[in-house]
């Protein structure tokens, strides 16, 4: 869903240059309309070889603004959201953004990043959810992003056949991932019918129903390792 026109009066960034808050709401990247595409953006430095665009579960509507002079958005809780600081290090800078299914959007957040950071290579991560985005937008991301990253996936992740696309493919899930609706045998099943690159995660807690983020589901207590894990895949891609 489109943010109106009224994000504009949000503290944006509106340099080309790159980022070196912590975080940051970013409100270069526009639709061809010139309507806003917010994003935040964590970076630790000038110049990160890997950026990787974060799609949360649920709805997917981060939908980042600034109030009173504060940095405000939903999903602090979701398992790509909240563990985003274990991604970002001196080569890796996390956007965080709305889920979305929408070339054009996608497409605008792409070209601002490629202004920022023309060399580094991007990635796209979604969890739960943000999987039918990241799915949904494989065909179209085959040739422009260095891959993609599906975690927590929903069920069809099955029938995902990484050879189709010219980038690099992942899936992430966790062994007791009891969510009816993301089954680690799917996931599993998208490595043996395609061969796929798959991590397979075990250990942490599981809090409350099984289908959300602080289940295992969500990584819950492994956050860092289910990033780590991700990051040294990211990195072998070179």
């Amino acid at each position: 869903m489109r943010l109106p026109v009224a994000v504009l009066l949000f503290r944006l960034v509106l340099g080309a240059g790159p980022c070196l808050a912590a975080e940051e709401l970013i409100g270069t990247a526009r639709y061809a309309s010139g309507e806003p595409v917010p994003y935040i953006l964590n970076t630790d430095g000038a110049a990160p070889k890997y950026v990787v665009i974060l799609f949360p579960g649920g709805s997917g509507a981060v939908d980042p603004r600034i109030e009173n002079g504060r940095l405000v958005y939903g999903f602090r809780g979701n398992f790509l959201v909240r563990s985003r600081h274990h991604l970002v290090d001196a080569d890796f800078a996390a956007v965080t953004t709305n889920s979305t299914s929408s070339p054009e959007r996608i497409q605008a957040v792409l070209d601002d990043l490629k202004r920022r950071f023309p060399e580094a290579r991007v990635y796209v991560m979604g969890t739960s959810k943000g999987t039918d985005a990241t799915m949904n937008l494989a065909d179209y991301l085959s040739d422009k992003v260095a891959g993609l990253i599906h975690t927590a996936s929903v069920n069809r992740i099955s029938n995902l056949d990484a050879k189709r696309y010219r980038n690099r493919q992942l899936v992430v899930h966790h062994r007791a991932d009891t969510c009816r609706g993301t089954t680690f045998f799917d996931a599993r099943a998208s490595h043996e019918r395609f061969g796929n690159d798959f991590i397979a995660m075990e250990g942490g807690i599981s809090a409350g129903d099984p289908c959300e983020a602080f289940a295992h589901h969500g990584f819950n207590g492994i956050e860092r390792e289910t990033m780590d894990a991700i990051k040294q895949w990211i990195r072998k891609g070179g």
